[in-house]
């Protein structure tokens, strides 16, 4: 069985970015929500070293079908050269907080 619905994780280095993906997403409709966690650190292996970055961490709630132009979408607006756009399986949830994630992500807005 497909999973449609998603939860969409996304890091920033700072809250205009976080703010301007978030903005973004809801707006066009690639997402019903965006949550900004404000503060996470960072240990990652980038360019042959281990690296330690602050950032935020969107959570954005979004439809499986949506994705490809979602995580395109995210790359146009990210400064990251390799940004992190991962996708997780919304495995159960409440049925009018799925309509309203169904509902919020339907109508495309150019």
């Amino acid at each position: 069985m497909e999973v449609p619905y998603i939860l969409v994780l996304i890091t920033v280095p700072n809250r205009e970015e976080a703010e301007a993906i978030a903005e973004a997403l809801i707006q066009e409709r690639w997402a019903a929500c965006v949550n900004i966690l404000p503060s996470i650190h960072s240990i990652f292996f980038w360019q042959g070293k281990i690296q330690r970055e602050g950032e935020l961490l969107l959570f954005a709630k979004s439809r499986r079908d949506l994705f490809p132009s979602l995580a395109a979408r995210v790359k146009e607006l990210h400064s990251y050269t390799v940004p992190e756009i991962i996708a997780l399986p919304i495995l159960e949830g409440s049925l009018e907080y799925l309509r309203w994630v169904q509902e919020s992500t339907q109508e495309r807005v150019p």
